[in-house]
C-alpha cells in the first residue's frame, strides 16, 4: 500500500509568473483595447471569488474562460491565451522555488518510500510548466487538479483516488481555508507551512507552535485575510493546523 504525501504548489513550493507578469501584461493589452485604463486583475479576481462562494471551485480557477467572459462583457476583441503566457513567462527569475531545499526535501522523502502528489487548485496546463521549469515535476507520482477530478479544495473528494490506492499520510500547504482544513476533514496531519513565524515559535517543538495563543492570533487574522466569511474569534478547530513547519525541510522531522 503506497504511503502519500500531498502538497499545494503556490505559495508552498514555488512562485508562479501570474501575479507580477501575466496579470500585469493581460491588463496592459485590455487597456490598451479599449483605449482606457482598466483592472482586468481585479474583475477577474471578483469573478474567481464570487464563483467559490458559489462552490464552483473547478470554474473558478479556469482563467481563460473568465478572461473571454470578461472581454465580452467589455466587448473587447482580443486573442489573449493565458495558458500561452504561462509558457512564456514560465522562466527563472520569473518564477522560482520557495526555499533552496525544496527538492532536496522531496528527494529524501521519496528515499523514505513515500509517493508524492501535488494537490493544487490550479489547472494542470497552468501548473506544469511551472513545475517542469523547476524541477519540481520529476519528484512527484501524481499532479492532481480541478478540472481532472471535477473539484478543487478544500473538498476532500480531490484526493479520493489516492486514499483508494493507499494511505494518506500528511497534507502540506500555506491555507488555513483550502490546505488546513483539507486535512483536518480528512482526519491526517495538516502540515501548515508559515514563513514568517516568529523565532520564539520556531523554537517550539513542531507539533506544539499551533496551539501558542500567539500563533493562534496570527491565524485569526490569515483566516480572515483568505476568506472573511469564516473568519471567527477564537478560530474554528477545523482551521487549526495540526504541525506547523517554517521551512520545508522540518517536514523530515514529522513523517
Amino acid at each position: 500500500m503506497k504511503r502519500w504525501i500531498t502538497f499545494d504548489l503556490d505559495g508552498t513550493l514555488m512562485q508562479n509568473p501570474f501575479g507580477k507578469w501575466i496579470f500585469p501584461e493581460v491588463e496592459a493589452l485590455v487597456s490598451a483595447g479599449l483605449s482606457e485604463p482598466y483592472e482586468v486583475r481585479k474583475a477577474l479576481v471578483r469573478e474567481h471569488e464570487s464563483r467559490m462562494d458559489r462552490n464552483e471551485t473547478v470554474a473558478a480557477y479556469d482563467w481563460d474562460e473568465m478572461l473571454q467572459q470578461l472581454m465580452g462583457q467589455l466587448n473587447v476583441k482580443l486573442d489573449i491565451d493565458i495558458e500561452q503566457l504561462v509558457l512564456k513567462h514560465s522562466v527563472q527569475p520569473k518564477i522560482y522555488l520557495l526555499e533552496d531545499t525544496i527538492l532536496t526535501t522531496l528527494e529524501k522523502l521519496k528515499q523514505k518510500g513515500y509517493s508524492l502528489a501535488v494537490a493544487t487548485n490550479g489547472f494542470y496546463k497552468y501548473q506544469f510548466p511551472v513545475m517542469k521549469e523547476l524541477g519540481l515535476a520529476e519528484w512527484f507520482d501524481e499532479i492532481i487538479t480541478p478540472e481532472k477530478v471535477g473539484c478543487g479544495k478544500p473538498n476532500i473528494d480531490m484526493v479520493r483516488e489516492l486514499r483508494q490506492s493507499g494511505e494518506l499520510v500528511a497534507h502540506v500547504g500555506d491555507r488555513l481555508d483550502h490546505d488546513v482544513y483539507l486535512a483536518n476533514r480528512l482526519g491526517v496531519p495538516s502540515m501548515f507551512i508559515y514563513r514568517d513565524l516568529p523565532e520564539a515559535l520556531r523554537k517550539l517543538p513542531i507539533e506544539k507552535r499551533s496551539a501558542s495563543e500567539e500563533f493562534i492570533a496570527i491565524c485569526e487574522n490569515k483566516l480572515k485575510a483568505e476568506s472573511p466569511s469564516l473568519a471567527a474569534v477564537p478560530l474554528p478547530p477545523d482551521y487549526i493546523a495540526t504541525h506547523v513547519l517554517y521551512r520545508m525541510e522540518e517536514l523530515l522531522e514529522c513523517v
